[in-house]
Protein backbone atom coordinates (compact mmCIF):
# COMPACT_ATOMS: atom_id res chain seq x y z
CA UNK A 1 0.00 0.00 0.00
CA UNK A 2 1.38 3.38 -0.97
CA UNK A 3 1.02 5.80 1.94
CA UNK A 4 2.39 8.84 0.10
CA UNK A 5 -1.02 10.21 -1.04
CA UNK A 6 -2.47 9.74 2.45
CA UNK A 7 0.46 11.45 4.17
CA UNK A 8 0.45 14.26 1.59
CA UNK A 9 -3.29 14.82 2.14
CA UNK A 10 -2.81 14.89 5.92
CA UNK A 11 0.07 17.38 5.70
CA UNK A 12 -1.93 19.58 3.31
CA UNK A 13 -4.96 19.50 5.62
CA UNK A 14 -2.83 20.44 8.64
CA UNK A 15 -1.18 23.28 6.73
CA UNK A 16 -4.53 24.57 5.45
CA UNK A 17 -6.16 24.59 8.88
CA UNK A 18 -3.11 25.95 10.68
CA UNK A 19 -3.74 26.57 14.35
CA UNK A 20 -7.33 27.74 14.00
CA UNK A 21 -10.03 26.24 16.15
CA UNK A 22 -13.00 24.49 14.54
CA UNK A 23 -16.28 26.23 15.27
CA UNK A 24 -18.21 24.82 18.19
CA UNK A 25 -15.13 23.30 19.87
CA UNK A 26 -14.28 24.60 23.31
CA UNK A 27 -10.63 25.55 23.70
CA UNK A 28 -8.59 26.59 26.69
CA UNK A 29 -8.35 30.30 27.47
CA UNK A 30 -5.07 30.47 25.53
CA UNK A 31 -6.95 29.66 22.31
CA UNK A 32 -4.86 26.64 21.24
CA UNK A 33 -5.97 23.10 20.48
CA UNK A 34 -2.91 21.52 22.10
CA UNK A 35 -3.27 21.51 25.89
CA UNK A 36 -0.58 23.12 28.00
CA UNK A 37 0.72 19.90 29.51
CA UNK A 38 4.12 18.45 30.20
CA UNK A 39 5.67 15.00 29.96
CA UNK A 40 8.43 14.21 32.45
CA UNK A 41 10.89 12.03 30.52
CA UNK A 42 13.44 12.01 33.35
CA UNK A 43 13.85 14.00 36.56
CA UNK A 44 15.73 16.73 34.67
CA UNK A 45 14.00 16.51 31.26
CA UNK A 46 10.48 17.77 30.76
CA UNK A 47 8.83 18.06 27.32
CA UNK A 48 5.92 20.28 26.46
CA UNK A 49 3.02 18.80 24.48
CA UNK A 50 3.63 21.43 21.78
CA UNK A 51 7.20 20.18 21.37
CA UNK A 52 6.00 16.59 20.96
CA UNK A 53 3.48 17.57 18.28
CA UNK A 54 6.08 19.70 16.47
CA UNK A 55 8.74 16.97 16.40
CA UNK A 56 6.20 14.31 15.40
CA UNK A 57 5.29 16.51 12.42
CA UNK A 58 8.96 16.98 11.50
CA UNK A 59 9.52 13.21 11.71
CA UNK A 60 6.46 12.52 9.52
CA UNK A 61 7.65 14.95 6.86
CA UNK A 62 11.18 13.50 6.93
CA UNK A 63 9.76 9.99 6.56
CA UNK A 64 7.56 11.12 3.67
CA UNK A 65 10.47 12.72 1.82
CA UNK A 66 13.02 9.92 2.30
CA UNK A 67 10.54 6.99 2.33
CA UNK A 68 13.06 4.41 3.62
CA UNK A 69 10.91 1.43 2.62
CA UNK A 70 10.76 2.37 -1.07
CA UNK A 71 13.28 0.71 -3.41
CA UNK A 72 16.32 2.85 -4.20
CA UNK A 73 16.10 2.29 -7.96
CA UNK A 74 13.24 2.24 -10.44
CA UNK A 75 13.86 0.37 -13.69
CA UNK A 76 12.20 0.86 -17.05
CA UNK A 77 12.96 -1.57 -19.82
CA UNK A 78 12.22 -1.80 -23.51
CA UNK A 79 12.65 -4.85 -25.73
CA UNK A 80 14.24 -4.37 -29.12
CA UNK A 81 14.57 -6.81 -32.04
CA UNK A 82 17.32 -9.45 -31.96
CA UNK A 83 16.78 -10.11 -28.23
CA UNK A 84 18.17 -6.78 -27.07
CA UNK A 85 16.89 -4.85 -24.07
CA UNK A 86 17.31 -1.21 -23.13
CA UNK A 87 17.37 -0.71 -19.34
CA UNK A 88 16.92 2.74 -17.82
CA UNK A 89 17.52 3.09 -14.07
CA UNK A 90 16.60 6.06 -11.93
CA UNK A 91 17.51 6.39 -8.25
CA UNK A 92 15.07 8.01 -5.87
CA UNK A 93 15.91 11.67 -5.36
CA UNK A 94 16.47 11.54 -1.59
CA UNK A 95 18.18 8.38 -0.43
CA UNK A 96 19.95 7.03 2.60
CA UNK A 97 22.47 4.77 0.88
CA UNK A 98 23.05 2.79 -2.28
CA UNK A 99 24.60 5.58 -4.36
CA UNK A 100 27.26 3.32 -5.89
CA UNK A 101 25.15 0.33 -6.78
CA UNK A 102 23.87 1.29 -10.26
CA UNK A 103 26.04 -1.23 -12.12
CA UNK A 104 25.08 -4.06 -9.74
CA UNK A 105 21.35 -3.27 -10.10
CA UNK A 106 21.74 -3.11 -13.90
CA UNK A 107 23.46 -6.51 -14.04
CA UNK A 108 20.96 -8.06 -11.61
CA UNK A 109 18.04 -7.01 -13.82
CA UNK A 110 19.85 -8.29 -16.94
CA UNK A 111 20.34 -11.68 -15.22
CA UNK A 112 16.64 -11.79 -14.30
CA UNK A 113 15.70 -11.19 -17.95
CA UNK A 114 18.21 -13.82 -19.06
CA UNK A 115 16.85 -16.47 -16.69
CA UNK A 116 13.19 -15.68 -17.41
CA UNK A 117 13.76 -15.92 -21.17
CA UNK A 118 15.80 -19.13 -21.02
CA UNK A 119 18.94 -17.55 -22.41
CA UNK A 120 22.45 -18.85 -21.80
CA UNK A 121 24.12 -15.49 -21.11
CA UNK A 122 23.94 -11.78 -21.80
CA UNK A 123 26.37 -9.21 -23.11
CA UNK A 124 26.41 -5.55 -22.14
CA UNK A 125 26.58 -3.55 -25.37
CA UNK A 126 26.26 -0.06 -23.85
CA UNK A 127 26.32 1.30 -20.32
CA UNK A 128 26.49 4.81 -18.85
CA UNK A 129 25.89 6.47 -15.49
CA UNK A 130 25.27 10.08 -14.62
CA UNK A 131 23.37 12.70 -12.65
CA UNK A 132 20.25 14.52 -13.79
CA UNK A 133 20.14 17.93 -12.17
CA UNK A 134 17.00 19.86 -11.33
CA UNK A 135 15.90 22.63 -9.01
CA UNK A 136 15.04 20.26 -6.16
CA UNK A 137 18.28 18.27 -6.33
CA UNK A 138 20.22 15.91 -8.53
CA UNK A 139 19.19 12.33 -9.24
CA UNK A 140 21.43 9.40 -10.17
CA UNK A 141 20.61 7.65 -13.44
CA UNK A 142 22.06 4.79 -15.43
CA UNK A 143 21.13 3.22 -18.74
CA UNK A 144 22.41 0.62 -21.12
CA UNK A 145 21.64 -2.03 -23.71
CA UNK A 146 22.08 -5.75 -23.18
CA UNK A 147 21.94 -8.51 -25.78
CA UNK A 148 20.70 -11.95 -24.80
CA UNK A 149 22.55 -14.99 -26.13
CA UNK A 150 20.36 -17.99 -26.92
CA UNK A 151 21.20 -21.50 -25.80
CA UNK A 152 22.91 -23.58 -28.40
CA UNK A 153 21.11 -26.72 -29.40
CA UNK A 154 22.96 -29.93 -28.59
CA UNK A 155 23.82 -32.06 -31.63
CA UNK A 156 21.67 -35.14 -32.02
CA UNK A 157 23.84 -38.29 -31.98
Amino acid sequence: MNLRPIVLAAITAMAATGCSTPSGVATPSGGTIIPNSQLAVSPKTVLQAEQLVYWAGVAAIAYFVTDPLAPNWSIQEARFPQERYHLSLQMKRYYTGGAGEARAVFQRRAKEIMRAGGFEEFQILEYSEGLDSSVIGSQRVAEGVVAMVARKALPVP
